[in-house]
């Protein structure tokens, strides 16, 4: 989940540069990332025992295991492996903060590299909401405030999580077509990119995870999968190859509009804000709602891959993060999610709260929402830790 667009394609709107990351269609070779194909590592590990010993970590279809800081006396579940360790670092790599997580090629997106004009758009309009905001103090009233929460709602819960994410990106349920486009409608004007686009990038995170081809991995940064991924729009081409993983989205007209049109929408809803409510509703209405569900998308992305523990044995960096779960709608019970990609409901246990989830049930038992998914008891037995 994170802000990814592609260039307009209709003729009127090809001189203006879009806010969502872009995939290019071109032919390259990846640069910079070195062979896919050897994907093997030997990893120095430490352990109590004066002799060390080597482990080889081999990719399997792409997936990559926990990057971790090995240690036979070390639980999968702590969030700072024991001090010994610190000397088990290979050189140029280093641990993210609080975790066990060690970044083992840092990305440089801002330096050292030509930034294109799409790399330059979808960074100032980032940077733009971000200004915004700063005036949110100076502008703030109550009917302002409810606008704000209200559109986080719409375009947080009803756009990205339940619509771009779940039902689009994993079919985990199914919905008459009226209300599935109304719901992702809903998410374009969460301003992180058409639905094509975004469910794409979404689909090779899940096929890659962790992996080199990640398309943002914290094995190459913290803030790398965070944000700063974004603003490098041939990434994901020279990682993954051809968007040919949307085919289920490209042939309806619907979507192919969106794609086409996609800045638009935003546009027309902050000038129909700024209608109603002047500026005040402009900032808060646009500026501090997309800021806020902006950076909640993206510690998904980041934190949930750094911080929390694993419930499953997914064989990548997936965590279970509480406090990204209550800020997300339930997109914070990560690990659930990647060791179940396929299931409405990530929030498996009663106490994990999800909201998506809720909304998904509802709708299922006033008819709308069929073919709901749900982990199987047999599937869980074989993602559990033996």
């Amino acid at each position: 989940m994170a802000l990814i667009t592609s260039q307009p394609k209709h003729p009127l709107l090809n001189q203006i540069t879009t806010v969502h990351r872009a995939i290019p269609r071109l032919n390259k070779t990846v640069i910079g990332l070195g062979s896919f194909t050897n994907n093997v590592k030997a990893i120095k590990v430490c352990n109590f025992d004066p002799n060390p010993r080597k482990l080889t970590l081999q990719n399997h279809n792409f997936k990559k295991p926990a990057t971790t800081i090995a240690n036979a006396a070390y639980s999968s579940e702590s969030l700072v492996p024991p001090p010994e360790q610190e000397q088990c670092l290979l050189k140029n790599q280093r641990r993210i903060l609080l975790s066990d997580v060690v970044v083992e090629r840092e990305r440089k997106v801002l330096f050292g590299r030509k930034w294109n004009s799409l790399d330059v758009g979808t960074a100032g309009v980032v940077v733009a909401m971000h200004v915004l905001s700063v005036f949110a103090p100076f502008q703030f009233n109550f009917h302002a405030l409810c606008v704000a929460l209200a559109l986080y709602v719409v375009t947080g819960l009803f756009g990205i999580t339940l619509s771009f994410h779940r039902n689009l990106s994993h079919r985990s349920f199914k919905l008459p077509k009226w209300l599935e486009y109304a719901f992702a409608y809903c998410g374009v004007l969460a301003l992180q990119g058409n639905p094509i686009d975004w469910v794409s990038t979404h689909r090779y995170h899940h096929q890659f995870c962790d992996s080199e081809r990640d398309p943002h991995s914290p094995t190459e940064g913290f803030w790398f999968s965070h944000m700063s991924w974004l603003f490098d729009t041939n990434s994901i081409i020279e990682r993954c190859g051809e968007p040919n993983n949307v085919g289920d989205l490209e042939k309806q007209p619907f979507y192919r509009f969106l794609r086409s049109t996609y800045i638009v929408h935003p546009l027309a809803l902050g000038a129909l804000l700024y209608a109603i409510g002047g500026f005040p509703f402009l900032v808060w209405g646009m500026g501090v709602r997309i800021v806020w569900v902006y950076h909640i998308t993206w510690l998904v992305n980041s934190a949930c891959h750094v911080w929390g523990n694993q419930a499953w044995n997914t064989k990548d960096l997936s965590r279970n993060n509480w406090w990204v779960a209550l800020l997300a709608f339930g997109e914070g019970w990560h690990n659930n999610h990647h060791a179940f990609e396929y299931s409405a409901r990530h929030g498996l246990e009663w106490w994990q709260l999800d909201m998506t989830w809720y909304v998904v049930k509802f709708l299922q038992a006033i008819g709308l929402a069929t073919d709901v998914k749900l982990p199987t008891q047999s599937h869980k037995q074989k993602m559990a830790f033996n």
